[in-house]
């Protein structure tokens, strides 16, 4: 079974500063809570260390990212991949009269039971921390 989520914000920011946030691999990484750690390459690939508190996984999995589309100011998708999982994201911004339409999508595929379950039932307060983490480094209110 696959997971499939998609979240619309409208940060009061122009697209270049949202961009510079959302293009950023540690950015991305850094906001979402069950992430322990990563490294990032200078191309732009990542490798994520993720904490699943799901039975059948009791250490770290690492998620090796890489970016597959890079469109500055707008739009940015990866791929990770795991021995658990393989995800997609994609951010997709658009300039409004107020600022910046970001629009974050994910696609989980889990290869052990219980992946797919987690992120159906998280997913959505990941997201909430990646605007979260956002704003901040913005410095505004969303």
């Amino acid at each position: 079974m696959t997971v499939r989520i998609e979240r619309v914000v409208d940060v009061p920011a122009p697209p270049e500063a949202v961009w510079n946030f959302i293009a950023d691999p540690a950015s991305r990484a850094g906001a979402i809570s069950v992430v322990e750690d990563f490294d990032v390459g200078a191309d732009g690939a990542a490798t994520w260390h993720l904490s699943l508190p799901i039975p059948l996984i009791d250490r770290t999995v690492a998620v090796e990212t890489e970016e597959t589309v890079r469109e500055a100011p707008e739009r940015v998708e990866f791929v990770g991949r795991s021995r658990v999982m393989r995800v997609v994201g994609e951010h997709l911004l658009e300039a409004t009269d107020g600022g910046t339409r970001l629009t974050n999508r994910f696609v989980v595929d889990g290869r052990i039971p219980g992946v797919e379950r987690y992120f159906r039932k998280h997913m959505d307060e990941e997201l909430q921390n990646l605007e979260n983490a956002l704003a901040r480094d913005l410095g505004v209110t969303l």
